[in-house]
């Protein structure tokens, strides 16, 4: 049966690979080895945005950079990034402990990546 993978980049990372080994997955291998033996990988679709320098982590943009090359150098043609971009934006969020009041925050959400 041929498969395609569909693969949100953002939540991958934050979501299972950030504090671990594992941050430079080879996600064909991986999906090859997950997938039940009936299923042909013919493609992943990794869906991303491009990040930027943070005060905490300045060469953030350069090892995605670096990944998303390697993909595309490893598996030609199989995997393809599709780009989207940041909204940012301010808004107000409450406080986690009393007092119950609101602090204004910059949030980041990926968008467009279609």
């Amino acid at each position: 049966m041929r498969t395609i993978v569909y693969i949100d980049g953002f939540n991958l990372y934050y979501g299972s690979l950030k504090k671990t080994p594992y941050k430079w997955l080879d996600l064909w291998k991986y999906f090859q080895r997950a997938l039940p033996e009936k299923c042909n990988l013919t493609k992943i679709k990794y869906f991303t945005a491009r990040v930027s320098p943070l005060a905490n982590d300045p060469s953030a943009p350069l090892r995605q950079d670096a990944y998303i090359r390697a993909l595309r150098a490893l598996y030609p043609g199989k995997v393809e990034i599709i780009e989207g971009h940041f909204s940012t934006k301010k808004v107000r969020m409450p406080l986690a402990t009393p007092p119950h009041s609101t602090v204004e925050v910059i949030k980041s959400e990926e968008k467009g990546s279609v």
